[in-house]
């Protein structure tokens, strides 16, 4: 008799019932608290709360493993029932961003098919013009006048849904910006979380360390959920803010109630433009981490001055999400600013390379090429898209980021650009090609080329130029308005410029670097 070699492939009851094996080591420890109503729950009553909407799910839906399950909401606690519910009982949890119009989010409901849609009341108007596949069995609003999920949902009587999962088994699917004009849609299984966790807490990075960790991301991206696992896994408790506001932030910094914090870069700028900032009181907070695109050292330099360390991460939604982490070594904190560029070194378990965007060779340390990551929490794929998949991920595991980097002699990596199009802003990814084809859905454009400017406040935002159709005025206001009713509003161009024909490389093919070279 020889032992297994895959422990991914065996079902173990551990895997998804994570509010379970927390309430059991931790039952009276505090494990939430939600801003919005002051409520407070140990890691019983958010198990018990887990338990009534798993068994509402199973018994009231008939929804079993592989199932999906999509919802549009802020952050709220009833999000966090889900998403441990879904763990324990199997169903695939599927969210989708409210920043998104209908055009963005029917595309994804027709690709995700769930089979339940649940969301908040502020957005019943967006989920009215949806069309919904007709996967979905049941539509219900957690809140509002009906507050069905409360009377239905919670109501439910808890029992012990739990089954046992492979680590294989697909948790999330996590819609993402992409390089193309179809958003992708990332197949998180449940070894991508709980790995990344295990990165997290043995590379003592974030939350891990922290007994309370402030939730600042929302819960349509990774990065929410990437924050909320490891607390809850360390035992810790997370404060839960309904969506980013600086002067709710402050308030809570201020009462003692926040150790850490995670933040792009713009909303470390808001905070710092509040106008309690200069009043609030920073001695409890023991770090801060930025993510999403690099942090300004400036901006890092005011938290510094304040005591507070703030630490440079990186990943991404296919690879991660968390891979790099400056996590300082001397101890103090002028070494933060020294390193600002950088996003330190990898996590305790990902592996990584900087190679040539060609050859795919390993370049030597100070020379730049595309970072390369390889780790246990590497997404599960795209949904529907192997073609795509496989231009990312190669025989061997790597995943090709398309991030151009360069490593230090000490070791340190820094992130210097993009190797293809796809550009940040307020650490939100922007296909400059989805903004185009908007552009040119408008019908006085005949053609349109995006990409990204520099911006103080959320680093880069769209910029784009465009020709006329023969015989149109192009009028830039009612342009932008066009694009506001079927973008994001982060995907809306700032800027807008119009050209006689669009600038082309000695290839002849589109040349985006000269887009912002071309703005008056």
């Amino acid at each position: 008799m020889t032992a297994p070699e895959i422990y991914d492939d065996f079902p173990m009851s551990w895997v998804g019932d994570w509010a379970g094996r927390r309430a059991m080591i931790t039952p009276n420890a505090p494990a939430l608290h939600d801003v919005a109503t002051g409520a407070r729950y140990t890691f019983a009553e958010v198990n018990v709360r887990a338990q009534r909407v798993g068994a509402w799910l199973v018994d009231g839906l008939g929804l079993g493993k592989g199932d999906v399950v999509s919802f549009i909401a802020r952050n709220r606690v009833e999000l966090i029932d889900l998403y441990l519910a879904c763990g324990k009982v199997g169903v695939i949890l599927a969210p989708l961003s409210y920043r998104l119009k209908k055009r963005e989010l029917d595309d994804l409901l027709g690709r995700i098919k769930p089979q339940a849609f649940i969301y908040e009341a502020r957005f019943a108007e967006l989920v009215g013009s949806l069309a919904l596949p007709e996967t979905v069995r049941r539509s219900v609003c957690m809140d509002g006048d009906d507050a069905l999920y409360e009377r239905e949902v919670l109501a439910t009587a808890p029992r012990a849904v739990n089954v046992p999962l492979r680590m294989r088994d697909t948790f999330l699917y996590i819609h993402t910006g992409g390089t193309t004009a179809v958003p992708k849609i990332c197949v998180v299984p449940h070894r991508q979380m709980i790995w990344n966790s295990f990165d997290i807490m043995a590379t003592g990075y974030g939350g891990a360390r922290a007994k309370t960790e402030l939730l600042t991301f929302p819960f349509f991206h990774v990065g929410g959920w990437n924050t909320f696992t490891p607390v809850f896994h360390c035992g810790n408790e997370t404060v839960l803010l309904r969506e980013f506001d600086p002067g709710e932030v402050l308030e809570l910094i201020d009462a003692g109630r926040v150790e850490h914090f995670g933040a792009v870069e713009a909303m470390l700028r808001m905070i710092m433009a509040h106008p309690r900032f200069a009043a609030t009181d920073f001695s409890g907070v023991t770090g801060i981490s930025t993510a999403g695109a690099p942090c300004a050292e400036e901006v890092m330099q005011t938290f510094v001055g304040l005591g507070v360390p703030v630490a440079q991460s990186y990943g991404l939604t296919e690879g991660g999400p968390s891979n790099f982490a400056f996590m300082g070594r001397t101890g103090e904190l002028e070494e933060y600013l020294e390193h600002a560029a950088s996003i330190g070194t990898p996590m305790f378990h990902t592996d990584h390379k900087i190679v040539d965007r060609d050859t795919r060779e390993e370049v030597p340390r100070g020379e730049v090429g595309v970072l390369c990551l390889r780790s246990a929490h590497t997404f599960g794929g795209y949904l529907g898209d192997p073609e795509r998949t496989a231009k990312l991920i190669d025989a061997e595991g790597w995943v090709f980021t398309g991030d151009l980097a360069m490593e230090s002699d000490e070791g340190l990596v820094q992130i210097m650009g993009r190797a293809d199009n796809m550009f940040i802003s307020g650490g939100e990814n922007v296909s400059p090609e989805e903004v185009e084809n908007v552009v040119m859905a408008h019908e006085a454009v005949e053609e349109a080329l995006c990409a990204g400017i520099p911006d103080e406040r959320w680093g880069q935002v769209p910029a784009v130029l465009v020709v006329a159709r023969a015989g149109q005025a192009l009028d830039f206001g009612a342009l932008k308005a066009f694009c506001k009713e079927h973008l994001a509003g982060y995907k809306v161009p700032r800027r807008f410029q119009q050209v006689e024909a669009l600038p082309l490389t000695g290839a002849g093919k589109v040349n985006r670097n000269a887009v912002a070279g071309l703005l008056e």
